[in-house]
């Protein structure tokens, strides 16, 4: 076997008894020098039994107890015993301190356990349960004085946010709700051609977009552009301290900010629906002409025979109702934003999959509730 790794100060020899390394050190050992490497020297040896002597070091420092410690690792690590008896006692006090020291050091298990991690889980839900009640709460106190006092409601804001949630999405609204419209009558007509049932197309269509797909197609088109825009402007005002600066002049953020956007979405919401639903039943028409051969005239008479007044009040009770969650969902999320860039964004996004998820969950209880009814 090879006798050393030697540096200039520390020096490194061993020698092979049967299953038995002996180390002995010696030389200069300081900190500042390049001390000898354990795992460099020992290479791919496996003796059973390490003995460690220091009768030639002259000085050292703690660059040996380094050196030490990679040996008791070492041969911790690979099941060798390690024998320190020929170390004078003092290196060997000093070498159980550093090794203490390194376990206390050590980072221990901090992941949470299945229950901590449901408590916490349950905790954030309720915290984020009471904000949301505490927001809705706060929405119809200023709903209630809104009633009681209309002369000090913001109604040039609202109107100006009518502009820009209705007139201003009527071109992505007709795009949307005639493509709805077109698509579901050409797969309708694929189906019921086959059974000499193509006047029928005009029922599907009908009955779908007026209690369906026109209050739905329209209310996700304003999730993504309304709910969103409305939860970038609040969070960008809660960046730039402009809410803080409107409650420090007693002045209400929901009443100054929120309210006049959530009466414009419910009151453009419904009309928007009403503009879909034209719009996807002609789609459905322009379907049946051209494929059908249904003439447009007695398309309508009998989409007008099918769609009755409740049909139609059902779905504008529907998207009254999603105006309102969306201007819920994006101007709560744009409260909520974090004074950042990065947190504008997020409440952006949170806003739209809020609004979306809020959209969905309350049309399945219409569907149960109108089923109910016998709506």
């Amino acid at each position: 076997m090879p006798d050393a790794a030697e540096s200039l100060n520390a020096r490194v020899s061993a020698k092979t008894d049967a299953e038995l390394l002996e180390v002995t050190l010696g030389g200069v050992w300081r900190i500042t020098e390049t001390r000898p490497n354990w795992n460099d020297f020992v290479g791919s040896q496996s003796p059973s039994r390490v003995r460690v002597r220091m009768d030639e070091v002259e000085k050292w420092d703690s660059s040996l107890l380094l050196f030490l410690f990679d040996v008791q690792q070492w041969s911790g690590v690979n099941g060798v015993e390690c024998d320190f008896g020929a170390v004078p006692a003092k290196v060997r006090t000093l070498l159980t301190q550093l090794t203490s020291s390194h376990e206390k050091s050590v980072p221990h298990d901090r992941s949470e356990g299945f229950v901590t991690e449901v408590g916490l889980a349950a905790q954030d839900a309720w915290k984020k349960m009471r904000e949301i009640v505490h927001f809705v709460g706060e929405c119809i106190l200023s709903a209630w004085r809104l009633v009681r006092l209309p002369h000090k409601f913001r109604w040039k804001d609202c109107v100006d946010e009518m502009q820009q949630c209705g007139a201003m999405a009527l071109p992505i609204v007709s795009l949307i709700s005639f493509l709805v419209g077109l698509i579901m009558a050409y797969q309708a007509a694929v189906q019921l051609r086959q059974f000499g049932a193509d006047i029928y197309v005009a029922d599907l269509v009908g009955l779908s977009v007026v209690r369906e797909m026109g209050p739905m197609m329209a209310a996700i088109v304003l999730a993504g552009r309304t709910g969103a825009a409305f939860a970038a402007t609040l969070g960008n005002m809660k960046a730039n301290e402009e809410i803080d600066a409107l409650s420090a002049l007693g002045i209400s953020p929901v009443d100054f900010l929120v309210l006049p956007r959530i009466v414009a979405l419910g009151v453009m919401m419904p009309l928007l629906a009403l503009y879909a639903n034209c719009v996807g039943i002609l789609g459905g028409m322009i379907v049946a002409a051209g494929i059908l051969q249904i003439p447009p005239a007695a398309y309508w008479v009998e989409t007008q025979s099918i769609v009755d007044l409740s049909d139609i009040s059902t779905g504008l009770f529907k998207a009254l109702t999603f105006g309102l969650l969306i201007g819920l969902a994006g101007c709560l999320r744009g409260l909520q934003a974090e004074r950042s860039a990065a947190g504008v964004g997020k409440a952006a996004t949170s806003a739209v999959v809020t609004a979306i998820l809020l959209i969905i969950v309350s049309d399945a209880f219409f569907a149960v509730a109108f089923n109910i009814l016998g709506i």
